[in-house]
C-alpha cells in the first residue's frame, strides 16, 4: 500500500513535467451554497491536464429520506467513472480543491474505500498554485479510459446501526467534525435540528490545518488527536460525510489504524424522529 501523501505545488509541477503519462489530476472545487460554482471555475481555468469531478454529481449519490445529504455514490458506478477518467491501480492521482477545503479529502476517501492508495492531495489547492505563478489552462483534457477493478474496503464504513451499537456499549469513539457552535447546537445553517449525536466528541476538521491554512505535519496531527488512544476504534462523522473526510485522513496520517467514516452523519441521524440529540459539551 502506498500511503496517501500531502504534496506541494513544486512537486506537482515536476510530476506534470516528467510523469504525466501515468498521473491524473482531479479538480474537485465546489461551493455548498452555489453547486455550479466549482464547475464554472474549472471551465474558466484549472491546473493543466486536470479533469473535474463534482461533489453532488460524481462524489455523492442521490439524497433520499434517510442516508444523509451526501450519501456515498453507487460503488460500481463510481469505480467505472474513475476508470473512465484514466485511472487504474498503476495511476498516481493528485486531487485539489480551492484551498484545503473538505472536497479533496472526500475524493481521497472514496478512492481509499474502493482500494486505490496511490493518491496525493495538493496542499494549498488551486489558490496556492496560482499564487506561486504556475501555469493554468482552460483546455479540457481527453483521457483514455482504463479498467479500474475495485477492491472495496467495507471496514472503512460504519452505518447508523453500527454507530448506535458501538456507542451503546462504548466500544468505539464517535467524532463530530463540525464547528464547535454547530456541535453545541448554537447555530445550524443546513438542517432542521441542531446539536450532535449523543456521546460524540468534537474535533473540528479545520484543526488539521495550521494557522496559514496548510496541512499540519504528522507530529502536529498526533498532538491534535492526543486524547484518543491508538487502540480505539474511531468512527468519524460531520453533517453529511464530507468534512469528516479530512479528519479521517488526518487520523490515518497520525497513526490511527481503526478509523471508519459514518457517511450519513448528523443529517442521516436526524432523519429518524426517535433519535436523541445532545447540545452539551463533552
Amino acid at each position: 500500500m502506498i500511503l496517501s501523501k500531502i504534496v506541494n505545488d513544486t512537486w506537482l509541477k515536476e510530476q506534470l513535467e516528467n510523469k504525466l503519462e501515468n498521473t491524473v489530476v482531479v479538480d474537485v472545487r465546489f461551493e455548498l451554497n452555489d453547486p455550479e460554482a466549482g464547475r464554472k471555475a474549472y471551465l474558466e481555468s484549472h491546473i493543466p491536464h486536470a479533469v473535474y469531478l463534482d461533489l453532488n454529481k460524481d462524489l455523492s449519490g442521490k439524497a433520499e429520506k434517510h442516508g444523509g445529504n451526501h450519501p456515498l455514490p453507487d460503488k460500481d458506478m463510481f469505480a467505472a467513472k474513475i476508470g473512465n477518467i484514466g485511472i487504474d491501480h498503476d495511476t498516481a492521482v493528485v486531487i485539489y480543491d480551492q484551498r484545503n477545503d473538505m472536497f479533496a479529502a472526500r475524493l481521497w476517501w472514496l478512492l481509499h474505500y474502493i482500494g486505490h492508495d496511490n493518491v496525493y492531495l495538493l496542499d494549498g489547492g488551486f489558490e496556492r498554485w496560482v499564487e506561486q505563478g504556475h501555469e493554468v489552462s482552460s483546455e479540457i483534457p481527453t483521457l483514455s479510459a482504463k479498467d479500474f477493478q475495485p477492491n472495496f474496503r467495507k471496514n472503512q464504513v460504519a452505518d447508523i446501526d453500527e454507530v448506535k451499537e458501538k456507542l451503546g456499549n462504548k466500544s468505539a469513539v464517535l467524532i463530530d467534525s463540525r464547528s464547535r457552535d454547530r456541535y453545541l447546537g448554537k447555530t445550524e445553517p443546513l438542517y432542521p435540528k441542531a446539536g450532535h449525536i449523543p456521546g460524540a466528541k468534537n474535533y473540528f476538521w479545520k484543526n488539521v490545518l495550521d494557522e496559514n491554512g496548510n496541512w499540519k505535519n504528522d507530529t502536529d496531527l498526533q498532538e491534535n488527536f492526543s486524547s484518543l488512544s491508538k487502540e480505539d476504534e474511531i468512527i468519524v462523522s460531520c453533517g453529511s460525510g464530507v468534512s469528516a473526510c479530512p479528519n479521517v485522513l488526518a487520523l490515518k496520517k497520525a497513526g490511527y489504524k481503526n478509523v471508519k467514516l459514518y457517511p450519513g452523519s448528523f443529517s442521516d441521524w436526524i432523519s429518524y424522529e426517535k433519535n436523541e440529540i445532545e447540545k452539551k459539551g463533552e
